[in-house]
């Protein structure tokens, strides 16, 4: 009898609770609601704020810097920094470095877009983060942090599209990538975790002393 409670309880999850690319997109619809809530109708989307603040962390990147430290696709990057400019948020220039590239800065348009949507992106992460026991929190953050580093790493390794490449193949890569970026985060927070001091041990009576006394 308990077996078969167990077995109902387990099929009652439904047929799409243990598939990650399900899971993943019903919490990122989740968190794109929530985002729309706080930014508003007049607010900047989650993509524009990633450029603007990638921007604004280091005025002058190219469209390669912006792929790397947003994520964003360099496609879509391509067409959202288009209308980013003609929005008048950003404003794109010759490269100082190199005169054959060109780099985006932060108009004041764009300063004023990104600090109006500062604590209304701080309220959506909250909300989104209460959803989860707090206990757990950080855990969630470390394990998406991995998953994205480890997704833009194979991706390097084997773009997505490349038809001349296996479906198992990239599977292969993304494990790889995946595993490596799990070392290098295992070994930060070794690094980054102090070492336990040692407890002083209390010196042991002298026998023979206390025989003499």
């Amino acid at each position: 009898m308990a077996k078969a409670k167990k077995k109902s309880a387990k099929g009652s999850e439904g047929p799409l609770d243990g598939s990650p690319s399900h899971l993943l997109h019903r919490v990122l619809q989740i968190a794109l609601d929530v985002y729309g809530e706080e930014a508003g109708p007049d607010g900047v989307t989650q993509r524009q704020f990633a450029v603007l603040t990638a921007v604004s962390a280091d005025e002058g990147l190219t469209q390669t810097d912006l792929v790397k430290a947003t994520g964003i696709d360099r496609s879509t990057l391509a067409d959202l920094v288009a209308r980013m400019i003609g929005k008048g948020l950003l404003a794109r220039e010759r490269s100082n470095a190199d005169a054959r590239a060109n780099v985006v800065r932060l108009t004041d348009a764009g300063r004023e877009a990104l600090e109006a949507a500062r604590p209304r992106v701080e309220a959506a992460d909250a909300r989104i983060l209460a959803l989860l026991p707090r206990g757990k929190r950080e855990a969630f953050l470390n394990v998406l942090s991995l998953m994205a580093k480890a997704g833009e790493a194979a991706a390097e390794i084997v773009p997505a599209n490349d038809p001349e490449v296996e479906p198992g193949k990239k599977a292969k890569k993304a494990k790889k990538a995946a595993k490596k970026s799990a070392k290098d985060s295992g070994e930060t927070e070794k690094r980054r975790k102090p070492k336990a001091e040692k407890p002083v041990k209390t010196p042991k009576p002298d026998k023979k002393k206390k025989k003499a006394a």
